[in-house]
Parts: C-alpha cells; sequence; structure tokens
C-alpha cells in the first residue's frame, strides 16, 4: 500500500527564480511526481534537487524535521525552506503520520532520547534497549530503522547510506522490503545507493533529468558506475580516463 500518492509542484506561483531552491532547474520544469509503490527512490548528483524535494515533502506532510540549535550564519537566503508552500500532496486515505530521516540530524534526536530517558526512564526500550549513542552511529541507526518503520506511516529518508557498511545496507534493503511487504508503510528514499536502489518492485526518479524522468535501476548511473569498476578496475583507476567519465 502506498499512502502518499502524488506531489505537485506550482513552479507558476514561485516568488523568485533566483534563490535556491527556486532556482533549480528540475524544480521550475517538473510538475508532478506520482507514487505507485511503496518504496520509491529519488537519484541524482548533488546539488540535484532530490533532498530539497524530500524536505518539502516532510514539511508539506507535516512531518516533524529534527533540528539542532541555530547558529548565526553570514548569508540568510529568506527562501531556503519554502517550497513546500508551493506543493500540493495528494493522499489515497487521507493524511498519515511519519517521520524525516537525515543522517545529519540524527545525532541531535540521539542526544534529545538521551535526556528524555534521564527524565523518564523506559524510552530507550523502543530501539533495542540501548541508548543510541552508546552503539556505532551504524548501529543505532539500525536500531532506529527497526523500531520506527513497524509503526504505520509515510517515512522519508534522505541518504541514509551514509554510514551505513554494505551488509548493514543489505540489512536495510531487507528492512524496506519487509515493513513495505506488510502494506503500513511507504518510503521515499534519497540515495547513492546501488544495494538500495536494487530493491525489488520499487520505483526509481532520476533528478539529472528535466523534467524528473522513471528510470529502470540498470539504467542509473549509480549501477553503471559500479558494475564498470567491478569489471575494469584498471580503466577506472586511470586518473586522465575517469576525468572523462559522464
Amino acid at each position: 500500500m502506498f499512502h502518499l500518492k502524488e506531489v505537485r509542484l506550482q513552479s507558476h506561483q514561485y516568488p523568485t527564480r533566483d534563490y535556491y531552491p527556486f532556482n533549480i532547474r528540475v524544480l521550475q520544469q517538473t510538475r508532478k511526481v506520482t507514487f505507485s509503490s511503496p518504496v520509491t527512490f529519488f537519484v541524482g548528483e548533488n546539488g540535484s534537487g532530490k533532498s530539497t524535494l524530500l524536505e518539502a515533502l516532510a514539511r508539506r506532510c507535516q512531518i516533524h524535521i529534527w533540528s539542532g540549535e541555530e547558529r548565526t550564519r553570514a548569508v540568510v537566503n529568506p527562501y531556503e525552506q519554502r517550497l513546500f508552500l508551493f506543493t500540493e500532496a495528494e493522499w489515497t486515505e487521507g493524511p498519515v503520520p511519519g517521520s524525516f530521516f537525515s543522517s545529519q540530524i540524527f545525532r541531535n534526536f540521539a542526544q534529545l532520547l538521551d535526556v528524555w530517558e534521564a527524565d523518564n526512564p523506559g524510552q530507550v526500550d523502543y530501539f533495542g534497549g540501548k541508548s543510541l549513542l552508546t552503539q556505532s552511529h551504524g548501529q543505532s541507526l539500525m536500531s532506529f530503522f527497526k523500531a520506527r518503520y513497524k509503526i504505520k506511516g509515510l517515512y522519508l529518508l534522505d541518504e541514509p547510506e551514509t554510514a551505513l557498511s554494505p551488509r548493514s545496507q543489505l540489512e536495510l534493503l531487507h528492512l524496506l522490503q519487509e515493513m513495505s511487504g506488510l502494506g503500513h508503510a511507504q518510503f521515499i528514499i534519497a540515495t547513492h545507493s546501488p544495494i538500495l536502489l536494487a530493491c525489488p518492485d520499487s520505483v526509481i526518479y532520476s533528478f539529472d533529468s528535466v523534467p524528473v524522468k522513471r528510470v529502470r535501476y540498470e539504467d542509473t548511473d549509480h549501477y553503471q558506475i559500479y558494475r564498470g569498476f567491478m569489471e575494469n578496475q584498471h580503466r577506472y583507476l586511470n586518473l586522465n580516463v575517469a576525468k572523462k567519465l559522464p
């Protein structure tokens, strides 16, 4: 089952086209993204807009994004978090709760969990019975994933593979299959991992195409580059050749 059916971008209403995120070409020319599978992936080069749309989706769907202490910045962009105001979400059977994961903000959540545990013992029982801060980064991520994704909801993940070994990525892949197969969880994931992208029956959208385009697993740069490297390492290790690679 999939809870979120479609997101539409109201690009004709953007307040500017000169500042991020409204200056990202793919977000200017993509009208909508549909979700027809319990697992959907966003792929693309760094800066392509995939994580930007994922965060806008979280805000549009009223999913909290954990953040640390706000610090003074040299340059302030008043448009930075406003993309969600120009998106529309269509649900299958009405809104559901969910969560947004990013490795950049996960430690902040883990620290808050320790504070809650100190005030009200038993909170860590939901995450394997251990403080997430006492586990390795990868172990704490998997403890969080295994506990959180048992609950009905919409789950947005921004590059969850960052701190995961290949073996742990396989573990997450199996967890995605299991949880989505039970019919209660929908996942939308921005990733660079060819392991996660291999999830059976998933849908992959490329943000390197304008507008966003659905692609086959074997046609992604991630698959082709990793396969090419494994089959012909010497070619990829030749820096002169590597510079010419797409």
